[in-house]
């Protein structure tokens, strides 16, 4: 069975902390208890990215959740046409992690632009075993 929700949420500081929020609290209500650490860091990771550098005035970010046949979709939509960028970070450097992070985690990840504009960055996690 496919399931599918999403949140839009305002681009301040705030929000990483609710589009957590919302991932566990989705999760919970699906059933899925395995890989639910793995997602929240990269939601947090995706969300962050999106308030610091995918986010025009005005525009905040959307996050969706799909759970379909073993495998949960994460999508973080944005406002911004910029494309991330995987890097290595120097071990003084304070932040540059995330998408290291999410290309860790998760078993696929990507970017995708939106059809009117800005992108979806998104990763996808297999939730049962095969």
């Amino acid at each position: 069975m496919t399931e599918s929700i999403q949140q839009f949420f305002d681009a301040r500081p705030q929000s990483v902390r609710h589009a957590r929020e919302f991932t566990a609290r989705t999760l919970d209500v699906w059933g899925l208890r395995t890989r639910t650490e793995d997602i929240r860091l990269c939601v947090s990771e995706l969300a962050t990215n999106a308030v610091v550098h995918g986010t025009t005035p005005g525009h905040g970010f959307l996050v969706r959740l799909d759970s379909d046949d073993g495998v949960v979709r994460l999508e973080v939509h944005d406002s911004s046409r910029q494309q991330p960028v995987v890097r290595e970070p120097a071990t003084t450097d304070l932040s540059g992690r995330g998408l290291t992070l999410v290309a860790a985690l998760s078993d696929d990840w990507g970017v995708e632009d939106r059809p009117a504009t800005g992108k979806i960055v998104w990763s996808c996690f297999k939730t049962v075993s095969t």
